[in-house]
Formats: C-alpha cells, structure tokens, sequence
C-alpha cells in the first residue's frame, strides 16, 4: 500500500506538471487573436486567459471519463504504465513548444496512453477501437473541417453585415468585443483540456485502489488541482506559438479576431457535448485559416499552416511510439 500511495503521489505531480505545461503551451489558443490585433495588452489577455480557464475546468467531467476509462480501462494496466505515458506527453509538448509548432496536447496525452497499453500488454485488445475512433480519430478530422468551415461562414456574414460602417467605427467595437471571445474561447478550453487531466489522474487513483473502481467520478479535490494547475501554466503563455496563431497565418483586423475566436468556442464546446478529448489548438488554428480563406484563399499563409497539419497528423503516432519505448525499457527494471 506504501508503494501504491508513493507512486498515485508521484503520477498526481506528473499530471499536474503535465497540466501547467498544458496551460502554457496552449495559452496560444485563446489569446494569440487578442494580442495580434491588440485588443488586449499581451499581459492582459493572459490574465483573463488564466481566470476562465480556472473556472472553465469545473464545467464538466465527461471528457475525463473519456480520456480515463473509456480508451483504456484503469484494470489494464497498473500505476507505473500511467507514469510512462505522462512522460511521453510531456517530452512531445516541451518539443512543440520549443519549436513554436502549435500541436495538440490532448493527442500526445492519448497517443502516449494507446502506445503505452499496447507495449505493456503485447496486445491490441487492451484499446478499445471503437472508442478511440468515435471520440478522438473522427473528431481529429472533423474538428478542424468544422473549425475552418465556422471561421470562414462567420466572417463572411460579418462582412455583409458590417459593409455599411467605417473601418475605424468596426475596429474599435470589435476590439471590445474580442475581450468576450477571448474569455469564451478560454472558458471552452478550460472545460475540455483540464478533463484530459482529471481522467489521468482519476484512473491513477481508481487503479490504485484509492477510490472506488464501480464508476468513473472524478473527485472534487482532482477538479480543483487541475484548474489551478492549468490556470497558473496559462499564466505564463507560450510566446512563441502565440506568434504563429496569431500572425504566422493569416494578417488578422479585430473583427478577423472575434470571428475565429467565436467559431472556435462554439465547436469546442459541442465537441465537448459529444464528450470528444478534441485539439483546442487545431480547432482555433482552423477557424483562423478558414477567417483568412474568406477574403481570398491567399490571405492564408498555406506553408505554415501546411507544416501545423503535419504536426496533427504525426503527434499520435509519434507519441505512441516514444511512449511504447519508454514502457519496453521500464519493463526491463520492473
């Protein structure tokens, strides 16, 4: 029992840094529009970014449920497999971030626990397929052919609607108004992306013994712990990728602003309705291409965005098989 509560200890630490580092890797999703247009002050828009990402994060625990037991049962495999994969995740999310490539946190967390199971238990049957498939592979593709297909039918009804006004008198409401897409768009990240971390660590503990293996409820203190984690990650933001999000692109105006960050909290949050782990990144990547797209398809810089598809694509695959290796050299010590 020592040993079981030592490593539940050490998994909750894991989780949490890989939460924080979640929140400023992917601070991007929220603020990289604000900042770009300057409709809030870098710092500004990080604070409100943080703040309804805290609260977002007590909006639901569906998700978790998804991420912690609905893939990979916590009876699969035991805490230390747990660990492995949270490593994974965490070293593909340092090299992204490195990198300034806005990839997804949610895929590597998924793609690490796919690979991890099957390398520990020399078997496919340990993930269940169907799951996997209807939660994460069919939202890996539609999300951002919805995120794309929002951002460009939002801006083109704004457009049409805002064909009678000046420029300036537009710029300056939808400056204001970015602040309330920005808010929505954190609060929508916040209930999606700290679920992923609540299932781990959820899983940890069901696994462990720690509560009870009969349903899936994530406890209050779980909640608690991943908001704030992911709050104080936020707090800190990722420059170099909210440079790409928000002007590696697409050139965006307030109003380009408002509608990318309106589309993408919409599909977020009917992705989460469906209980869908989505990439919040690539959906607000989406919207902002499928902004651009509506003025003229050379609005989008296609190169970019081109090397971003490559990182969607290549992060589950790459994650499972850096955390498949990681749990076949483990298993030569355990």
């Amino acid at each position: 029992m020592h040993s079981a509560l030592a490593i539940t200890i050490f998994i909750v630490i894991l989780v949490l840094i890989f939460d924080f580092i979640n929140g400023f890797h992917d601070t991007a999703t929220a603020v990289a529009t604000s900042i770009t247009t300057r409709a809030l002050s870098p710092t500004a828009a990080i604070i409100i970014c943080a703040i309804f990402n805290f609260i977002g994060a007590f909006t639901g625990t569906a998700v978790a449920k998804t991420v912690g037991e609905d893939i990979v049962s916590h009876s699969s495999i035991p805490q230390w497999v747990i660990f492995g994969v949270l490593i994974s995740a965490i070293i593909w999310n340092l090299i992204t971030w490195y990198f300034g490539i806005p990839s997804s946190s949610s895929h590597a967390l998924i793609g690490s626990l796919v690979g991890g199971a099957i390398a520990y238990t020399c078997t496919l049957k340990v993930v269940n397929w169907y799951n996997l498939f209807h939660s994460v592979v069919l939202w890996l593709f539609l999300s951002p052919l919805i995120g794309f297909t929002v951002g460009y039918i939002i801006m083109k009804i704004l457009n049409w609607i805002l064909k009678p006004f000046k420029v300036r008198i537009v710029n300056k409401i939808f400056l204001k108004l970015q602040v309330v897409a920005g808010a929505a768009m954190a609060l929508n990240h916040g209930g999606n992306d700290a679920q992923k971390s609540m299932g781990l660590i959820t899983m940890a503990l069901m696994s462990g013994g720690f509560i009870s293996a009969a349903t899936f409820k994530v406890p209050t203190w779980v909640i608690i712990a991943c908001a704030t984690s992911m709050a104080l990650g936020t707090s800190i933001g990722g420059k170099k990728i909210i440079k790409t999000m928000g002007s590696g692109m697409a050139k965006l105006t307030p109003v380009n602003g408002f509608a990318a960050q309106t589309g993408a909290s919409v599909v977020i949050l009917m992705a989460s309705a469906f209980h869908a782990p989505v990439s919040t990144t690539h959906i607000i990547s989406t919207t902002v291409m499928g902004v651009g797209a509506s003025k003229r398809l050379k609005s989008v810089k296609w190169g970019v965005a081109k090397n971003i598809v490559w990182a969607w694509v290549l992060t589950i695959p790459i994650t499972a098989g850096l955390s498949a290796i990681i749990i076949t050299v483990a298993k030569l010590f355990v």
